[in-house]
């Protein structure tokens, strides 16, 4: 891992895995997460020859805070991490609440982003004709209520949660999240990926739950951009089973991102979709004109 300079004079924890000449796969992680890379990603990412560079977004362990932020501020430290690794353009993904953030680099750098993939993402807030709360878990409602209501209730709200998932494993991930969790995600904790998952908790938690906050800050005010600017090539995919991101959620953006290749799983959950279908994400994804 590295930690880069920006331009305001923050700095960013990077990763990257794979070959340096390699094509860029940019990943943004889920809310809370950091820079820990996914196995399964990377190796699937490998598989079609492209490195994974992974972040930790302002705020989430050696990554600066960028207090205020908005989905849109996520584009300049993007172009910063292609710039220092040399890289003109690349595809990006986003996971759960990394995915507004991919959208926002399809929409705002164009030039530097091929193509964008939205994993279980989140819509508006204020999305015209969304509940924004209908379907999800009765901790993310809370989370959510209390975001609405501003930094204070949220650190008194959240500060079990900051606290638990600082010190995450598989098991006490399902403890914490059990509202959020139906069956057919608990079952792929129980392999790497809940190893994985809890690293990314752990890491993005350690210093402060500052990042966390303003993630969910950033999600429930206007975006910075709008999503008729996204004209590069978009994948969406959503499970119908999600309690984080209901599929709600999903069909929302289906009908609002243009161009979009949307693929609304039946049967699939939050971190199921993303398991069993990887191979197809990317593939589709690399098909983008790069």
């Amino acid at each position: 891992m590295t930690l880069i300079d920006l331009p305001d004079g923050r700095r960013l924890d990077v990763r990257v895995d794979g070959p340096d000449d390699a094509p860029v796969l940019l990943f943004h992680h889920g809310t809370p997460g950091s820079v820990p890379a996914f196995g399964f990603l990377v190796r699937a990412a490998a598989d079609l020859g492209l490195r994974t560079v992974t972040y930790a977004r302002a705020g989430y362990g050696d990554s600066t805070r960028n207090p205020g932020r908005d989905v849109a501020a996520v584009v300049p430290d993007m172009i910063a991490i292609l710039d220092h690794l040399g890289v003109a353009r690349c595809v990006t993904a986003g996971w759960s609440g990394g995915g507004p953030h991919a959208l926002a680099c399809g929409a705002l750098a164009p030039e530097r982003f091929g193509g964008v993939l939205v994993m279980a993402g989140v819509a508006p807030y204020d999305a015209a004709g969304l509940d924004f709360l209908a379907g999800m878990g009765e901790d993310n409602v809370e989370e959510f209520d209390a975001t609405r209501a501003g930094e204070a209730k949220w650190r008194e709200v959240m500060e079990t949660s900051v606290r638990e998932l600082a010190d995450a494993t598989p098991q006490n991930i399902i403890e914490s999240m059990s509202s959020l969790l139906p069956q057919v995600d608990r079952a792929v904790l129980s392999e790497e990926f809940g190893d994985d998952l809890a690293a990314g908790f752990r890491d993005g938690l350690r210093v402060s739950g500052d990042g966390w906050l303003d993630d969910d800050l950033a999600l429930v005010r206007p975006w910075g951009f709008d999503l008729a600017q996204v004209r590069v090539p978009t994948s969406l995919w959503q499970g119908s089973e999600d309690l984080m991101v209901p599929f709600a959620h999903g069909e929302w953006l289906a009908g609002h991102l243009p161009g979009v290749r949307a693929h609304l799983l039946h049967g699939e959950g939050h971190l199921s979709v993303v398991i069993g279908s990887i191979a197809q994400m990317l593939h589709e994804l690399v098909a983008s004109p790069v």
